[in-house]
């Protein structure tokens, strides 16, 4: 299945673009998904039909999605308390009952992206079109199931679940109970949930449509928001430019608007390696599938090629390994690396991502970094230790 991830700057128009596209695609034949992160129902007001927090048919192949954060939570927390029993009657805790809870930062999120896995995987969808928040909040979603397994992993190890037999024993030796076998169960349990949803995003099949009006802040934004993409090695397939005026008359109050979006277009088309595509304004807001057609989004093409992060092999000529990292609108004064073990720590901008290394630079020790034309490229000396005597 195909999954396009919209978002953009606030007030661009971003959830309208994501309707129309999956509204285009489902009249092309898709069996499509709108899956949309917003609270307000903003997707049934451009497509003229009420969305919720169930599915609801649009028209046929077109499916609509506002998952509801706080069913998912309450349903959670009670799963917690039923599992947690012993260790909250111990501590004489008061359970907390469905009607008074309310979701807790982050819940919103996570109960996206369990949709978003879910809808992947039912199988009913040839496209999901998710209508992700704005920036930069959409960059912080997607970074969320990486950084979450990544702390899971370090808070608890997986590998330590063999010492079960031993827990009672070091419990006495250190004086302080083990974490229970549910704990490790629940953790585990988590990890394939979000391996689930970090497959989906990172997929060949998984692209990213960037949406905004043609001004000066959103060009800014999407050269920021493409560098934080990228470092999470996310392709972005479009650029929409969104509610474009008609070229007008010198003489009318438009014209120095017109000239505004023009400029940014001219920037836009000179920077982005992805295609731009302008979308008129229709001098009202949309309110029907028929104001949707009437935008002409981008249709969704096939696969495209998927952003690589290569090895080049230059030991021969220069002694090293180069691994490759498109990094788009970086610059080198925001730049920093750090090698801590097998993992690399890439802080570009306001970014910041922490990377397993591949397995042939884990034997090798960083001899440098240079940035040229939007690429990292780090180097690696094979260290004399650990690398095979027959390769250096």
């Amino acid at each position: 299945m195909r999954t396009i991830l919209i978002t953009g700057p606030g007030g661009g128009g971003r959830t309208t673009v994501a309707a129309a596209t999956a509204l285009r695609a489902a009249r092309e034949g898709s069996r499509t998904l709108l899956l949309s992160a917003e609270r307000a129902d903003t997707p049934g007001a451009v497509l003229g039909t009420p969305t919720g927090a169930r599915p609801v048919e649009i028209e046929p192949r077109l499916t609509a999605w506002r998952p509801d954060a706080a069913a998912g939570f309450r349903r959670d927390l009670a799963e917690f308390q039923q599992r947690a029993a012993g260790v909250l009657d111990l501590l004489g805790a008061s359970r907390l009952d469905a009607e008074e809870v309310t979701p807790l930062p982050g819940a919103e999120e996570l109960t996206f992206l369990r949709a978003l896995r879910d809808a992947a995987l039912s199988e009913r969808y040839d496209l999901l079109v998710a209508d992700l928040p704005p920036l930069p909040g959409a960059l912080a979603l997607l970074a969320l199931p990486e950084e979450l397994r990544r702390y899971l992993r370090r808070l608890l190890p997986p590998e330590r679940q063999a010492a079960r037999a031993l827990r009672p024993v070091l419990g006495r030796l250190a004086g302080v109970p083990m974490p229970a076998d549910w704990l490790y169960e629940t953790a585990g349990r988590w990890d394939v949930e979000l391996a689930a949803v970090e497959a989906v995003l990172t997929d060949r099949d998984t692209a990213v449509r960037l949406v905004a009006e043609p001004t000066p802040a959103a060009v800014d934004a999407l050269r920021t928001a493409r560098l934080g993409l990228a470092l999470r090695g996310l392709r972005t397939e479009a650029l929409v430019a969104n509610r474009v005026l008609p070229d007008t008359t010198p003489d009318t109050w438009l014209a120095g608007l017109v000239a505004q979006q023009r400029k940014a277009l001219r920037e836009w088309e000179g920077e982005e390696e992805c295609e731009v595509h302008a979308v008129p304004h229709l001098g009202r807001d949309p309110g029907s599938p028929d104001d949707l057609a009437a935008l002409a989004v981008p249709a969704v093409t096939g696969t495209d090629r998927p952003v690589e992060w290569p090895v080049a092999d230059r030991i021969a000529e220069d002694g090293v390994l180069v691994w490759h990292i498109p990094l788009p609108g970086a610059i080198r004064e925001e730049l920093d690396l750090i090698r801590r073990g097998d993992e690399l720590v890439i802080t570009a901008s306001a970014f910041r991502r922490i990377v397993s290394l591949p397995s042939a630079l884990r034997r090798c020790t960083v001899s440098g970094a240079g940035l040229r034309e939007g690429e990292l490229r780090v180097r690696f000396a094979p260290d004399p230790g650990l690398w095979p005597a027959a390769a250096r």
